[in-house]
């Protein structure tokens, strides 16, 4: 009885800090898997998605709100970069009464360097008439970072649209060297 007590209690001592936080994107379109220390393609998609839409799909009404949820997901790195880039952006909307809109078209994953390169079409409105762009895509690196069992943001940038059937397998694993 008393060596069934100490396994018990031992048992119990190696699982009480195995705790993990995940951190799952407001609406869940596909079936994801999170692991130790890897995630699934389409979960890096899905938070990929809603990463682009807090920085991206803003207005000068919501852009303020936007920027707080997205620090949130943000390595502490990268906070106070993403902070100044996003009220640049706030001051930027407010001024010519601005929005912006991007809608997703492809998403190309990297499971080993957790990143998602993002393609689509970003439309601007001001003052409520369409800002033609000459119907160019634009894409996106949104590279995580797993720290503490919890994946955070790490990297939002623009990169070369390219063409739309161009495959990004090789800057998704060259990944460190798109870092400002």
């Amino acid at each position: 009885m008393l060596a069934l007590c100490i396994v018990s209690a031992l048992l119990f001592l190696r699982l009480a800090g195995n705790e993990k936080i995940i951190v799952v994107p407001p609406t869940i379109d596909k079936t994801f898997w999170v692991g130790k220390d890897r995630v699934s393609a389409s979960y890096l998609e899905q938070m990929g998605a809603y990463t682009a839409s807090l920085i991206l799909d803003v207005t000068a009404n919501n852009i303020d709100w936007k920027r707080d949820v997205l620090l949130q997901y943000v390595t502490p790195e990268t906070t106070s970069a993403l902070r100044t880039r996003q009220d640049i952006e706030a001051d930027r909307l407010k001024k010519i009464n601005a929005a912006t809109f991007f809608a997703v078209q492809q998403f190309f994953t990297s499971e080993d360097t957790l990143s998602v390169v993002i393609k689509g079409r970003l439309v601007t409105i001001i003052n409520g008439s369409r800002v033609e762009t000459d119907g160019e895509g634009r894409a996106y690196l949104v590279a995580f970072q797993y720290s503490g069992n919890r994946i955070q943001l790490h990297t939002f940038k623009e990169i070369p649209y390219e063409n739309p059937g161009t495959n990004h397998a090789a800057l998704l694993a060259d990944r460190g060297s798109l870092r400002d």
